[in-house]
């Protein structure tokens, strides 16, 4: 066993103790839980120490024994005090403190020997704590606007250090300002644990956007995640100072709707008493904040007011309009007039805003009102106005017809498409629709629509003479007839290759066709003085006066009617009616 001299211990000392100043780190842990404080930091080697002691700092420089341990032995715990069932040490040569406490917070060194050297490595303890809680108390429910009220206390409870507290408004930190927002903190330390509680206290300056405002506190400690406290929401209260009168009616608002009136007041509490101004009347509400006005009319129309009943000065108006759209239309129904009368036509319309009207003729749209200044067949038909207000429309309509005696407007005709027949047309206006008939019989009757008082009849025939056909259209108002002449198809045929002839004669001068013309006007003239000399002669020898007068009038120099017309002289109209119609003649007249 070496002994150290006096000059040598005290040199290890002076050198020991550079190192331990010049060494000091810093372990921070947790309140309650097991401290492993380092030694050496692994600085030396374990097969290298021969001794390791663990000591602390009483203070006042005094120092503590808590255990020591030699080069294969077991430790050996030397601590007296507190620490004597909480002090243990780990392979590492660490030292282990359980359950620990505040009053832990002082410097604990570490004491090894290695050979010929002794060093100390101390360490400066610091433990800390969050808070156990974060709660808003003495919360108030209600908060008057301009008032400095306490809203509530906040505490954060058993912390190591104190807590900062934090208030919020919104999620958005509120910052003292000495008049609407007032904080006041203080710290309350544990005599026993020492553990510091915060209690902050708000006092808070509401305003009216304040209402359903969400109030919370928060702190953030060093050690542990960031707390925040449940919300707390407060009534704001204030006085009335602006009130709206709302109408709530369906749009548009027409007469024999409900309407109501609903006065919203800014105040908080709400009033719950009302004045509505009915145009002359004043109606109290008492415990609600609507009035209704039932099966509305024209006369509703006007201004509303609502006011406060201790305050009549506080209130509000609205204009209410009932939209009415009425409309007289005359005359109206089923009307008869007359061709060529006027009428007029009167359409009265009493409504609350402006209109449209629009006209219609048989569910045709008109540009224009209609005007009857002289009626005609086409002015009859189905006449309906429509008056429009917004959503308001009403109609009316009238039937107008117009009567009148027949009127053919044209008589006219033309080959058909396969040039073997002529078709005959007569148009006629005039109402009630007119029957319409022919002087001759044909084939293929054609009859169009009535519309507008106008219809038109057409008939095939077959002429095999050159005739005067009439049209005949007749109602109960009287009678209109008009004649033509109809050429016989076969003259026609004749002339028109006789015309087609002389058109592809392209040698023959102008003087020779002219004298060409003229002869064969003359041939033709004596032509029909021969036939009318053997008409006569072969019908006075039949005794058959009626048929001479008929081809006389006919005036006809076809051989095939005065074949027809000698048989109706001996065989009698019964017999030849059939052979009659084929040529297109009228058994009475003889015409075609």
């Amino acid at each position: 066993m070496h002994l150290l001299s006096a000059s040598s211990v005290r040199a290890l000392l002076i050198t020991a103790l550079l190192r331990q100043v010049s060494g000091l780190d810093t372990f921070i842990g947790l309140y309650g839980e097991t401290l492993e404080i380092p030694c050496n930091n692994g600085a030396m080697k374990a097969e290298d120490i021969l001794i390791t002691k663990w000591k602390y700092d009483k203070g006042e420089g005094l120092s503590g024994d808590l255990l020591v341990k030699r080069k294969d032995q077991n430790v050996l715990i030397t601590a007296t005090d507190e620490y004597k069932d909480r002090v243990s040490m780990a392979a590492n040569s660490s030292l282990l403190l359980t359950e620990a406490r505040l009053t832990d917070q002082r410097t604990f060194t570490c004491m090894v020997v290695a050979g010929a050297d002794i060093t100390e490595y101390p360490v400066n303890v610091v433990i800390y704590k969050a808070p156990a809680g974060l709660e808003i108390s003495e919360n108030v429910q209600e908060l008057e606007i301009g008032k400095l009220t306490k809203l509530g206390k906040c505490v954060a409870k058993d912390a190591n250090p104190a807590a900062n507290i934090t208030w919020l408004k919104n999620n958005t930190p509120l910052v003292a300002d000495g008049k609407g927002i007032s904080i006041k903190a203080s710290v309350l330390v544990d005599p026993d644990t020492g553990l510091s509680s915060t209690s902050s206290i708000l006092e808070y300056s509401a305003k009216k956007e304040d209402t359903d405002a969400e109030f919370t506190c928060s702190t953030q400690h060093t050690v542990g995640a960031e707390l925040v406290s449940s919300p707390v929401t407060l009534t704001i209260t204030y006085s009335t100072e602006n009130i709206v009168l709302k109408v709530i009616a369906q749009e548009p608002l027409i007469e024999g709707d409900n309407v109501t009136l609903k006065c919203v007041a800014d105040g908080n509490p709400a009033p719950t008493a009302f004045n509505f101004h009915l145009k002359e009347e004043l109606v109290k509400v008492e415990n609600a904040d609507t009035y209704t006005i039932t099966n509305v009319s024209r006369d509703t129309t006007g201004e509303y007011k609502c006011s406060l009943v201790d305050n009549p000065t506080i209130e509000d108006s609205e204009d209410i309009t009932v939209n009415y759209l009425d409309i007289n239309l005359s005359p109206s129904g089923n009307i008869v007039k007359s061709a060529g009368e006027s009428m007029d036509l009167t359409l009265q319309i009493y409504s609350s805003g402006v209109y449209k009207v629009s006209w219609t003729k048989d569910n045709v749209k008109l540009d224009k009102e209609p005007k009857f200044t002289k009626l005609t067949y086409a002015h009859s038909g189905v006449y309906e106005c429509e008056v429009t207000n917004g959503a308001l429309s009403l109609k009316a309509s009238f039937e107008l017809a117009v009567q009148g005696t027949p009127v053919i407007k044209q008589l006219s005709k033309r080959r058909s498409e396969d040039g073997k027949h002529k078709i005959l047309i007569c148009e006629v206006e005039g109402s009630p629709k007119p029957a319409v008939s022919w002087s001759i019989n044909g084939t293929s009757h054609d009859e169009s629509p009535f519309l507008n008082g106008k219809i038109i009849h057409k008939i095939t025939v077959m002429p095999a003479a050159n005739l005067t056909v009439s049209c005949t259209a007749s109602n109960e108002f009287g009678t209109d007839s008009k004649t033509m002449n109809v050429s016989s198809l076969i003259e026609e045929v004749r002339m028109d290759k006789q015309d087609q002839s002389d058109e592809n004669d392209q040698t023959k001068s102008p003087s020779k066709e002219a004298g060409r013309l003229v002869k064969r006007r003359t041939g033709l003239l004596r032509r029909r003085k021969n036939w009318r000399r053997k008409w006569r002669r072969t019908a006075k020898k039949l005794r058959c006066k009626e048929t001479a007068t008929i081809l006389w009038e006919c005036e006809s120099e076809n051989v095939e009617l005065l074949h027809i017309s000698l048989h109706f002289c001996l065989w009698g109209k019964e017999n030849m009616s059939v052979h009659w119609d084929e040529y297109g003649l009228d058994l009475v007249s003889g015409r075609i």
